[in-house]
């Protein structure tokens, strides 16, 4: 019996392997190597040396890296003080506190820049008031600037989530100790809490350092393309798939997100951050006046961020809304639009993101399975290639399906596979299966082994117990995980404006997209923002009732 089991556990990890490597690794592979090849097919790192000549890619990569940089800055003026109130302070307001300063996430970047650049645009409500007032104006949207503040306003929960998250694991004993030793107020956080805090930190940084430099929807809708996402899609799309510079900017956004995981790693194993044990949080009830800075600081803080999803809410029952601080008509035909004239939009997103998630389910289970219960040789390479795209740009990946796919005739397709909408459900499972891969294996570690030998014991075989034993236990697991990659292939702009065949194929991001770039278009483009702010708000809502207190944890994958 136990060779069987051994037998048809390796049958199932070379098989998935295989396609993995498909999907993963060899489209990311064939990026590689035509970043890599001349024309003859010999290795060479003259493509490199011709990017780092260009000023134009030299600047794109300036630009990208400093965007990301900047981001974890603002964004930390945003996030820390944020996770501190929410983890340090007791205060009536608290719970709104904590849903609302995680809203951000709800509201796709790409068209959180749209509200904001009518509210904040040369042109928008806050120009307009300045220019009335003062007969002046601020360029808050122009060039990376606007750039670098949607993105902010967008991924600073990142930060706030996993610093909130180490605050409330800091001993209390260790603070109460240097307390008693004289150290206090700034001294206290600078020498105590911030270095025990910086895995959260830094952990949430990263995902937003790494979410900034694969963001291409947010500088395409302002018309920014000093960037590598930008410059990567430009060159494959106007100049064509057999553009190696566009292979090359691919390579460099791969290396600087392995990179960055890198090196926050490699800090992070330089000092020990761990405690002896986990105290209980020490909250201090707000009252007197730093109660009322503090909320002051809350409200600032929320009602920026917020911007977006009220300026998106506005503009989607706008029918005129130019040159003036509010719209000066209002109508419903914006949704008529969306649900009559162009329902596809929306019932392309519902099929794709549902076929995605249940594969995504079916593949996380059988991974987290042969990852905490087989004692196979190759499952931690299996573990890293189902990981790997957190790591890889949507950009790059779908540069890679495209060299891959695009003169591959699928069987039962009667064409290549990118002349389907099957390619997006390709790109939307592989992009999602590290989340249901992550959710599947903590649910999985919660399920003693016992109870497995104990049906196995009564009589029942392997699979017979893993179907009624096992996925009933770890199934709030991977209705979790699934719940995550159906939120997030909602909104996803990367691969989608690359991969979609024909525009009645294409899902509530890419008609956003199409909508936004013409002025006549883009209340019925807020239409469809606001139909995907709900989907994502309802997915993100049902994961939590799913998943809980570990609800939080799951979206920090």
């Amino acid at each position: 019996m136990r060779r069987g089991v051994d037998w048809r556990q390796g049958f199932l990890m070379w098989a998935l392997l295989a396609l993995l490597g498909i999907f993963i690794l060899y489209p990311v592979a064939r990026v590689l190597w035509v970043s890599l090849s001349d024309d003859q097919g010999r290795l060479t790192l003259l493509h490199f040396v011709n990017f780092f000549r260009r000023p134009l890619f030299r600047e794109a990569l300036w630009n990208s890296l400093l965007s990301g940089v900047l981001v974890v800055f603002f964004g930390s003026l945003i996030a820390v003080p944020l996770a501190y109130i929410s983890a340090r302070y007791e205060f009536r307001g608290k719970i709104a506190l904590q849903t609302l300063s995680t809203l951000p996430l709800v509201i796709p970047p790409f068209v959180g820049a749209v509200a904001l650049q009518m509210i904040l645009g040369r042109s928008g409500m806050v120009n307009l008031l300045l220019m009335r007032w003062f007969d002046t104006t601020i360029p808050f949207m122009e060039g990376m600037t606007g750039v670098v503040l949607v993105q902010t306003l967008h991924y600073f929960p990142f930060i706030m989530l996993n610093t909130a998250v180490s605050l409330s694991n800091i001993e209390a004993s260790l603070e109460e100790a240097a307390e008693n030793m004289g150290c206090h107020g700034w001294r206290l956080f600078r020498r105590i809490t911030l270095p025990l805090m910086l895995p959260g930190y830094i952990a949430g940084s990263l995902i937003a350092f790494i979410r900034v430099i694969d963001d291409l929807g947010t500088p395409l809708m302002l018309n920014y393309k000093n960037l590598l996402a930008a410059q990567a899609y430009l060159r494959i799309t106007t100049i064509g798939i057999d553009d190696v510079d566009g292979y090359v900017i691919c390579v460099v956004l791969v290396l600087l997100s392995l990179a960055s995981l890198f090196g926050a790693r490699k800090y992070l194993a330089i000092a020990e951050y761990a405690t002896v044990q986990r105290g209980a949080p020490v909250s201090e009830r707000l009252s007197g006046g730093k109660r009322v800075w503090i909320l002051l600081f809350i409200g600032l803080a929320l009602g920026v961020s917020l911007l977006p999803h009220i300026g998106i809410a506005v503009l989607s029952f706008a029918k005129i809304w130019s040159f003036s601080i509010l719209p000066s008509i209002y109508t419903l035909d914006n949704y008529v639009e969306i649900f009559f004239r162009v329902p596809h939009f929306v019932k392309n997103t519902l099929l794709y993101t549902l076929i995605a998630a249940g594969l995504d389910v079916l593949l996380g289970a059988a991974i987290a399975f042969l990852l905490v219960r087989s004692r196979l040789r190759g499952r931690n390479l299996l573990d890293a290639i189902a990981t790997l795209p957190l790591a890889i740009p949507g950009v790059v990946l779908a540069v890679g399906y495209i060299r891959v796919f695009h003169g591959w005739d699928f069987p039962g397709i009667g064409g290549p596979l990118t002349s389907s909408w099957i390619i997006l459900v390709i790109a939307y499972t592989v992009r999602r299966l590290p989340y249901t891969v992550r959710a599947s294996y903590a649910a999985l570690q919660q399920v003693h082994v016992s109870l497995e030998e104990a049906a196995q014991n009564l009589g029942a075989n392997r699979f017979k117990t893993y179907w009624k034993v096992t996925v009933p236990l770890i199934a709030g697991g991977l209705v979790a995980g699934g719940l995550i990659a159906f939120v997030t292939s909602c909104v996803e702009l990367a691969s989608t404006i690359m991969l979609v065949p024909r525009i009645e194929m294409g899902p509530i991001s890419y008609g956003i997209y199409i909508y936004m770039q013409s002025p006549l278009g883009r209340s019925a483009g807020a239409a469809l923002g606001v139909v995907a702010i709900l989907l994502v708000g309802l997915g993100t809502y049902l994961t939590h009732r799913v998943f809980g207190e570990r609800a939080g944890s799951a979206f920090r994958v």
